[in-house]
């Protein structure tokens, strides 16, 4: 593994130098968290399965136009993405009541949404990431105006096609979080998807039983978690054929 310099470590990957200038690579970690960190563990082989997950739903969300960071995969654990200026809110889709929001709101667990909702949540581990209006987003320049339109709709377009990607394996795409980086190509900017997309990120339940394959079997302890990764990769039909193998994390240079 060739020596590169760590740029950031986040909770469940790490950020080095890339090999050529505007570009980083991404390595995904076992490591898992909920409750902001209260609770933490190690999923084995997750970093494996959201590597190869987050590929391939990346490169079919590009097929129909959306721009993201995701450049190619480079190994089992590890992609090529481009560098860009990360957007400090996290944008939440949300089909079914779940989580949060049926805790928040009274709702039961599983009522199909009137219609989808976008949430905007402001990231910083040190409020626990609040939840924020359009207004707070504009007014503290976290983000302007015509970047929340793109932005939304981008993630309209991201949920259409996911729900129908994930229906079709007998897969409800409950609700997902998704984040944005500015692109800075010569003078121009525009907003592209960036982080990841996998079940660390998406509430993905089984049509027929309801069964979760998502981080939710960790955060709740319903045991199976690296079985539930598995299934959701297996029915994209990426599982790889030798299983999630570990392999040695990538010699850091400080």
């Amino acid at each position: 593994m060739a020596r590169r310099r760590q740029l950031y470590e986040g909770k469940a990957k790490i950020l080095f130098e890339g090999p050529e200038p505007g570009t980083l690579v991404q390595y995904f970690k076992d490591d898992a968290t909920a409750g902001n960190g209260a609770k933490k563990g190690t999923i084995t082989g997750k970093g494996v399965l959201n590597n190869r997950i987050s590929e391939y739903l990346m490169t079919r969300l590009a097929e129909i136009g959306i721009p993201t960071h995701f450049i190619r995969r480079l190994n089992m654990r590890e992609q090529l993405i481009r560098e860009v200026e990360i957007i400090p809110l996290e944008v939440v889709v949300r089909n079914v009541a779940a989580g949060s929001l049926a805790t928040r709101l009274g709702i039961t667990e599983g009522q199909r949404l009137p219609r989808s909702i976008i949430e905007y949540y402001y990231k910083n581990d040190q409020l626990n990431d609040p939840m924020v209006a359009e207004e707070h987003i504009t007014c503290f320049g976290w983000a302007a105006t015509q970047d929340l339109d793109d932005m939304v709709a981008l993630t309209l377009r991201v949920n259409d096609f996911l729900c129908g990607l994930f229906l079709g394996v007998g897969i409800t795409l409950v609700d997902f979080k998704l984040e944005f980086g500015r692109l800075w190509e010569n003078e121009e900017m525009r907003i592209v998807l960036a982080d990841e997309i996998s079940p660390d990120n998406c509430r993905l339940w089984d049509t027929k039983t309801g069964e979760k394959m998502d981080k939710d079997r960790f955060r709740r302890d319903l045991g199976k978690v690296e079985e539930g990764y598995q299934e959701v990769a297996r029915r994209l039909g990426i599982l790889p054929e030798a299983g999630p193998r570990d392999m040695s994390g990538p010699e850091v240079m400080q």
